[in-house]
């Protein structure tokens, strides 16, 4: 992505670190297979948040040696521009809406932090909080996306954090709190089928901004859209299962099929419509 010169975000906290809990009974190998399987391949945050085998007792401290690398930097860098182009797409966006888009801060973190959503670790992998409205994120994350799944580049980056972004922005137009009630009501294969309509919404709006960023700044260079469908077809929950376990359980399926993550990043990519982003009032075989 051509961000030379863009603008960074004032949204950012970085809590680089401070430690906000500790994981116990994991280790570097583990953490990394798990934070990849947390996010990639569907797991609710939440539910890793509260779960004993991440989760250590929560504690206020902080790391003295912690010192940040010069790629990490960067990529802090890096963040911070995609997440000022979000700002600025959205912004005008929900003006053609005749809302007012509040942007999210980025939490930059590493080890574990605090949210409002409870306590996590690197192992919960980005994610957004609507409690807080922020997006958290340990930059290592990237190099695991890299290591573990062969999906790297810039572009494929930030993918993952306009996907988050894309919570926030159905949280302020109310869709969170509609189908999380929604979730509430059914059985739990009815409410992973709504879940993975929320997620390619998500997938829909992180390429409806690219397209937007592009139009705007040429962003957008050659072999960034390939980085982007490469990732989105290796984080599907099919592709993530059968890499697992050999086999997938479709009624398990919580954020899309690989082709499916797909179709709705290059959606929103290639046409860049808001009304192309229901994905809701689909026969769930067809989207």
């Amino acid at each position: 992505m051509r961000l030379g010169g863009r603008r960074e975000s004032s949204n950012v906290e970085d809590r680089r670190g401070m430690s906000k809990g500790k994981a116990s009974g994991l280790g570097i190998g583990g953490i990394v297979v798990v934070a990849l399987i947390t996010w990639l391949m569907g797991g609710n945050p939440l539910d890793v948040l509260t779960s004993s085998d991440l989760t250590g007792m929560i504690t206020n401290s902080s790391d003295a040696n912690y010192q940040p690398s010069a790629e990490e930097e960067e990529l802090a860098k890096f963040a911070s521009q995609v997440l000022a182009g979000t700002e600025d797409i959205w912004t005008e966006e929900f003006k053609k809406m005749g809302k007012t888009y509040v942007p999210p801060k980025l939490v930059l973190f590493s080890s574990s932090v605090q949210s409002a959503c409870g306590g996590a670790t690197s192992a919960t992998g980005p994610f957004y909080c609507s409690g807080d409205q922020s997006v958290y994120i340990d930059l290592s994350f990237f190099s695991q996306m890299k290591q573990q799944l062969g999906a790297d580049g810039d572009f494929a980056y930030a993918y993952v954090i306009a996907h988050e972004v894309g919570h926030h922005v159905q949280y302020l137009l109310g869709i969170l709190n509609q189908t999380n009630a929604m979730m509430q009501r059914v059985s739990k294969a009815e409410a992973n089928q709504i879940s993975v309509r929320v997620e390619l919404q998500a997938d829909f709006f992180a390429g409806f901004w690219a397209y937007h960023d592009n139009q705007r700044f040429r962003s957008i260079e050659d072999g960034d859209i390939e980085e982007g469908l490469n990732v989105a077809s290796k984080i599907g929950d099919d592709y993530l299962q059968k890499q697992a376990q050999g086999y997938a359980v479709p009624e398990t399926f919580n954020h899309g099929t690989s082709a499916q993550r797909m179709r709705w990043l290059k959606k929103g990519l290639q046409y860049g419509n808001f009304n192309d982003c229901d994905t809701y009032s689909i026969n769930y075989s067809e989207l």
